[in-house]
């Protein structure tokens, strides 16, 4: 119960929650350059790979009804991903939390050869990261709003839509 009540306290500050995780991965990082602790590292980078992934990915239309238009004149429906961004902060913390825990005994160092986990790690980040960029131009899908996201006025220009400059 306190930690719902906490939750709920911590949801409107996202910059002051995410500044919070950032500030955490820095003191991971930190502590882990050049100390040891690969297998550690590279089952945190993996974790967050797929948070990011389950972030980006809608739900799946099949089950909820939800898409969005294909055409100009269907109706624009918002983007619901199958991890919302509360939860998904909440995971990064919690991952990282628990890999600064293990980091505080030698048992968890386990001697690797770190060269294999990095290439083999961004092998696998190049084919998801192609998987979801393909699935999002299928999607017609612009996640950030530097690329022409398109946004929509308010109540002044009820149903204009511009690009966003």
């Amino acid at each position: 119960l306190k930690f719902q009540i906490l939750c709920d306290r911590l949801t409107p500050h996202t910059a002051a929650r995410w500044l919070s995780t950032a500030a955490l991965f820095l003191l991971y990082t930190l502590r882990v350059y050049g100390a040891g602790w690969d297998i550690i590292s590279y089952g945190l980078g993996i974790y967050l790979l797929n948070a990011f992934i389950a972030f980006v990915t809608p739900l799946d239309e099949a089950e909820e009804g939800l898409s969005l238009p294909t055409h100009a004149d269907e109706d624009v429906r918002p983007f619901v991903a199958q991890l919302p961004e509360f939860k998904f902060w909440l995971s990064v913390t919690k991952a990282i939390l628990i890999a600064l825990a293990l980091t505080l005994t030698s048992l968890t160092d386990i001697p690797v050869y770190w060269p294999v986990l990095l290439i083999y790690f961004l092998v696998l980040l190049g084919f998801t990261l192609r998987k979801q960029i393909n699935d999002m131009i299928k999607r017609r899908y612009i996640p950030v709003p530097w690329f022409g996201k398109k946004s929509y006025t308010g109540s002044s220009g009820a149903g204009k839509k511009k690009a966003r400059q």
